[in-house]
């Protein structure tokens, strides 16, 4: 997939290493404990018996549980009544049959089938929690004369898109697809401590994993996340709207980081 090139704004990305979502870890609470009323013995006083009318124990009232009913305003997603996929459920057919689609992935596949015209490559995992989607554009520099990064100097990046259903969060990464030389390890580290400061929205990383000959790689990559919860209307444009300025900061970041030679010896080899 190509990207748009402009005078002055810059897409990037790269091969991504799928991070797995840390389990989250729920500590039970210890159970306190009740302290225990000494009960005191009173001393027996000897007294004429007296005649009363027996009376009933009066019945204990017993706990009224309350039973949370789920409100007619909110579906299945819990999404409100007010909100623009209410009530929606969309399914696809896949080789293992059909899937459940949930809101945000149905935003997600919304922007890249239906506004963008992309083949459906969206991967959704068994439960519909998660979902993700892989792809690929080209980065091209400036023509403006002012950028480190000519017209003619042309990146390829790779992006990954990533669903969390359970917190309404999504997560773009998006990777120089060659790893970085030793040699030139150093001076991205250094470029990224002082452009994340600048950097508006997302920031820059460098990605560690291993390879399938068990060496260790170092990729540079972006990230940026936006949330849709609480966002009642306007799911997809949120989505579109991350990923155009996550490529534009990229593209800014990469032609910064290009002033060190090396560097830009390296993004171009």
């Amino acid at each position: 997939m190509a990207t748009k090139k402009t005078s002055t704004k810059k897409k990037v990305a790269t091969k991504a290493v799928v991070k797995t979502p840390a389990k989250k870890v729920i500590k039970k609470a210890a159970p306190k404990k009740v302290a225990k009323s000494p009960i005191k013995k009173a001393a027996a006083k000897k007294s004429t018996p007296k005649k009363t009318s027996a009376k009933k124990p009066a019945p204990k009232k017993g706990a009224v549980k309350k039973v949370a009913q789920r409100s007619s305003k909110v579906d299945q997603y819990g999404l409100e009544k007010d909100d623009e996929f209410y009530g929606l459920y969309f399914a696809k057919s896949t080789s293992k049959g059909l899937v459940e689609v949930k809101p945000c992935t149905f935003s997600l596949m919304y922007w890249w089938k239906g506004l963008l015209g992309y083949p459906d490559m969206i991967e959704i995992s068994k439960n519909s929690n998660t979902a993700m989607l892989q792809f690929e554009s080209t980065f091209g520099g400036g023509d403006s004369g002012e950028t480190e990064l000519k017209e003619q100097d042309v990146l390829d990046i790779d992006h990954i898109i990533e669903v969390d259903e359970e917190e309404m969060l999504i997560s773009l990464y998006s990777y120089v697809p060659i790893p970085i030389p030793d040699k030139v390890l150093g001076a991205i580290e250094l470029s990224v401590l002082n452009i994340n400061p600048e950097t508006r929205y997302g920031n820059l990383e460098i990605c560690t994993t291993e390879n399938e000959e068990g060496e260790t790689e170092h990729f540079l990559r972006y990230r940026a996340a936006t949330y849709l919860r609480g966002i009642k209307s306007g799911k997809v444009e949120a989505i579109e709207s991350m990923v155009t300025n996550g490529s534009e900061f990229f593209g800014l970041a990469l032609d910064a980081m290009c002033v060190n030679k090396s560097i830009k010896k390296w993004l171009l080899s």
